[in-house]
């Protein structure tokens, strides 16, 4: 299959093969990010595991220092004190039996779920609306808790999930095209400590294998690891 000419011309002057420094990446994929929107600045990261054993699954979330650069809406399944809670932390959408109701009539307003430890018998009843959108509630990731407050600042503030995909794949989107490359290196760097950090106890020889950086419609630029790590 023959390749567009905007494909063509947004991989001149990227080698395929080589391991870029993270510095040299960053620079790359900006001056690649050339559509008439802010790009969203990706990494994707091959890992060392089989998810399909559940000892080697990854799962995490990492607190960007820069942000994400993205305005994320955040619903919470709260009651009472922890609503009120909510409410002043700046969530969008809150309640309790009337949002599960909503919910599981297919009207999701938010793109971050946070619910407190009472609420999840309720919530539990979602997973098959909320499960396969990746947003269903989870205590590992910081979004089942009773800091409601520092849950809601986090999600309104910059931190983004992961979770390793079937082939051994994470990735998330660290910022955008519009960020300096300082602070996209930082966002980059923050990341890879995160999943670092949630390697799993059944990880057996390398974990991190290899990383790569992309702009949403810009060509992927392969990462030297140790570049980012410092290892």
């Amino acid at each position: 299959m023959s390749k567009s000419k905007r494909v063509v011309a947004g991989s001149a002057g990227i080698e395929r093969t080589k391991l870029y420094p993270l510095d040299e990446a960053v620079k790359l994929v900006k001056e690649k990010a050339n559509a008439k929107f802010d790009e969203t600045i990706e990494v994707a990261m091959n890992l060392g595991v089989d998810p399909r054993h559940a000892d080697q699954m990854v799962r995490g979330v990492c607190i960007l220092p820069n942000g994400s650069g993205r305005t994320l809406r955040v619903g919470v399944f709260a009651r009472g004190a922890k609503a009120d809670e909510a409410k002043a932390a700046g969530a969008d959408v809150i309640g309790a039996e009337d949002l599960v109701e909503i919910v599981n009539g297919g009207k999701i307003d938010f793109d971050r779920c946070i619910a407190t430890p009472d609420m999840m018998p309720l919530v539990g009843r979602l997973g098959k609306v909320l499960g396969p959108r990746g947003m269903m509630p989870n205590p590992k990731v910081g979004t089942v808790t009773i800091d409601i407050a520092g849950a809601v600042a986090a999600a309104k503030g910059g931190s983004v999930e992961f979770r390793v995909e079937k082939a051994g794949i994470v990735h998330a989107g660290i910022g955008k095209a519009s960020f300096s490359a300082e602070k996209l290196s930082e966002n980059i760097k923050a990341f890879v400590d995160s999943v670092a950090k949630a390697k799993p106890a059944g990880s057996k020889g390398t974990y991190l294998e290899r990383i790569a950086i992309s702009s949403s419609m810009g060509p992927g630029v392969k990462v030297d690891l140790s570049s980012v790590t410092g290892a």
